[in-house]
């Protein structure tokens, strides 16, 4: 599917007008509900398909990050055959007590992949911790960054991200008529 047909279905699916709190505390006006991408297999299989090459070449282990990258990792890693490992926000206290699930993660190269990127705080906070149980990271994947470039945070903590779309991408080419 060509890009800017992507971004229209994408805008049409996830984007809400009102007034929202995101993750990172800022209220916006403009949201992006993964869930309604995610949710669609159709578009979920066409986004997982354009991030293919989003994926850097010497990647060993792709990490979605829990909830909204779980779906996104998985449409990846069946595109990519990958092996993906589930990142919680926090390990349990029973059962494997892991803080990622599946493919092991320690000594690999791993990606990090990600539904909607604002500031990359939990990009940060995940990366950190895969890293201290021995995980090389160095790049993220994410289907929306809400910024122009990548976010300090990320930059900051020695990752580059590789967004398949921005904003400015989905507004660009939301009010586009539709390809006969």
């Amino acid at each position: 599917m060509e890009i800017g047909e992507l971004a229209r279905r994408v805008w049409g699916s996830a984007h809400l007008t009102g007034e929202f709190v995101l993750r990172s505390g800022q209220v916006a006006t403009e949201y992006f509900d993964k869930y309604r991408f995610e949710g669609d297999p159709v578009l979920l299989d066409a986004i997982a398909e354009a991030m293919v090459p989003l994926v850097p070449g010497d990647t060993e282990v792709l990490a979605g990050l829990e909830m909204g990258g779980i779906p996104v990792v998985t449409a990846l890693g069946r595109r990519t055959g990958l092996p993906c490992a589930f990142v919680r926000k926090e390990a349990k206290a029973y059962g494997t007590r892991r803080l990622a699930e599946g493919a092991e993660t320690s000594g690999r190269r791993v990606t990090i992949v990600e539904d909607v990127v604002t500031t990359g705080g939990q990009i940060v906070l995940s990366t950190e911790e895969l890293r201290a149980q021995g995980a090389e990271i160095a790049h993220a994947v994410c289907v929306i960054n809400r910024n122009d470039t990548t976010p300090a945070p990320l930059t900051d903590a020695g990752l580059t991200l590789h967004p398949l779309l921005t904003a400015a991408d989905l507004a660009a080419h939301a009010n586009q008529p539709q390809p006969r």
